[in-house]
């Protein structure tokens, strides 16, 4: 190894990335380990260890954007203190309106200036120009020579601002009191295994747990392994497969292709969006969980709701909870009334479509979800089904479900609205022939098998998929070794595709 590459390998390189799907972030995992099982019984070196580790982590994700990471704890972690210490009712809110503020303005900035810049010049007619003023200062004070005409949005920036935000609201309801050490909360705000695509993490479920002594059952450890295992599996065999040899392709000119391929892409589009962040989910759980921490569910089987309520409390877990602990509920909730909770819903859904990206197709997406919380409140009280239970009610409701929800999936994965509209074109004016349908699915077998065996997977009963991943964890330790070297032999066969990260790094 030459100076060039251990270079690359210390200092921010995107050659190097240390994503789940890649040697690197394993190997940086083990040397993690093996120090961490030196000092796991020491309670404040494990902590400011596991905190410095997830800084390293941060910058080779994001280079110098880990400051904003390091600015954001700081922040709120003496806002924190703040809120605790005052017992004067205005100065509490000053406090918390501060927290709030800045985040949500650090958040806008990087996320949000393209999309209001550009609303403001269509609306107005002006040619107001994007400058990243932060490169601005950077280049002036330290004589660097960052880009100034580009503002570059850093990895995982909505889901720490959410925790920090969540962390000082807490304090300010009296559910939590602060940390006490910086270094502790700066290991709750970065923690590496979530940090960059979540699930976002409440401070009261994961602080108690900065100060509980290590332990790993027999049952974690199978649990963990099964966990990531299943990870990488959804990752590199349903997700990259099917986005790299179908789904990108069509999304990208979708004139250029059938309307049956439009719409086969759509579907394989749900399959790939649920494979590839719960399958970072499923790894961020089983890599915490091998250093002694949980994290919360953030999946439970989406495609199997019976409506768009339920799809939201099985799907993003961590996000719908946050959305409804500390959007909605404080705009009032159900409590004032039918009107004024429907406009709850909207306006939540509205903003949880704009967490997602800076663009309309977001907020048309979120839009849709919506209405389709609201058609469905009013729905289930003139519904006929209402009690009956039968499969093929059921069959019926996840059907129509799982379709509203891929269809609005158009605008979610669409990069412009002349791609969703083009697609809706094709769908709706070129479908194509019997003969042609027939010709596509035999030149597309293999990804319609693969698309396929993963729905079926996934809508397999919950009781049967308990079963098997029990008899993981309660098989041989050299059982669990060759499904391990089996894994990595078949990531190696994949590796050397071109590098896929996940989806929810953009967001």
């Amino acid at each position: 190894m030459n100076i060039e590459q251990l270079k690359d390998i210390l200092l921010f390189s995107k050659e190097y990335p240390l994503l789940f799907t890649r040697f690197y972030f394993w190997a940086f995992f083990a040397i993690v380990l093996a120090v961490y099982s030196v000092i796991y019984k020491k309670r404040p070196a494990r902590n400011a260890f596991l905190f410095l580790s997830s800084l390293f982590f941060y910058y080779k994700t994001s280079g110098f954007y880990f400051f904003l990471l390091i600015f954001s704890t700081i922040v709120d972690f003496f806002i924190g203190k703040g809120i605790y210490k005052s017992k004067i009712k205005r100065n509490r809110k000053l406090l918390i309106a501060l927290s709030v503020f800045v985040n949500l303005a650090v958040l806008s900035y990087f996320k949000y200036s393209y999309f209001f810049v550009d609303t403001i010049n269509q609306l107005l007619g002006l040619q107001i120009e994007v400058v990243d003023v932060f490169a601005k200062w950077t280049n002036s004070f330290a004589g660097t020579h960052f880009s100034v005409d580009k503002i570059i949005l850093p990895v995982g920036i909505s889901f720490f601002t959410f925790q920090t935000i969540s962390y000082s609201i807490d304090i300010y309801r009296e559910k939590i009191k602060p940390v006490t050490s910086i270094l502790d909360f700066g290991f709750y705000v970065s923690f590496f295994p979530q940090l960059v695509a979540g699930p976002i993490v409440r401070a009261s479920e994961f602080v108690p747990q900065l100060y509980k002594p290590y332990k790993l059952t027999k049952q974690d450890f199978g649990i963990a392994l099964f966990l990531i295992l299943n990870g990488l599996i959804k990752k590199l065999f349903l997700s990259d497969y099917v986005a790299v040899n179908f789904i990108d392709r069509i999304f990208s000119n979708p004139m250029a292709y059938s309307g049956f391929e439009n719409l086969m892409a759509l579907y394989a589009y749900s399959l790939q969006v649920y494979a590839d962040f719960s399958g970072y989910t499923d790894i961020a759980i089983g890599v915490a969980l091998l250093l002694g921490f949980r994290l919360p569910v953030n999946f439970n089987s989406p495609y199997k709701a019976l409506h768009v309520g339920e799809f939201w409390k099985r799907w993003h877990i961590s996000l719908s909870t946050w959305l409804k602990d500390y959007l909605y509920i404080p705009l009032g909730g159900n409590k004032h009334g039918k009107v004024r909770t429907n406009l709850n819903l909207m306006i939540t859904m509205l903003l949880g479509g704009l967490w997602h990206g800076a663009s309309w197709q977001f907020v048309i997406w979120g839009g849709l979800n919506g209405v389709g919380l609201v058609v469905y409140k009013y729905w289930k009280r003139i519904s006929p089904f209402a009690k009956n239970h039968s499969w093929a009610v059921r069959f019926y409701a996840i059907f129509l479900t799982f379709n509203f929800i891929t269809f609005t999936r158009i605008w979610f994965r669409s990069e412009s609205m002349d791609v969703a509209n083009n697609m809706m074109y094709q769908i709706a004016n070129a479908f194509g022939s019997i003969d042609t349908i027939s010709e596509m699915i035999m030149s597309y077998r293999n990804i319609f098998i693969v698309v396929l065996v993963g729905f079926i997977i996934h809508w397999l009963p919950s009781t049967f998929k308990i079963k098997y991943k029990q008899w993981f964890v309660d098989s041989p330790i050299w059982m669990k070794a060759i499904a391990v070297l089996v894994s990595i032999f078949a990531i190696y066969q994949v590796s050397s595709a071109d590098l896929q990260p996940f989806i929810y790094f953009q967001f």
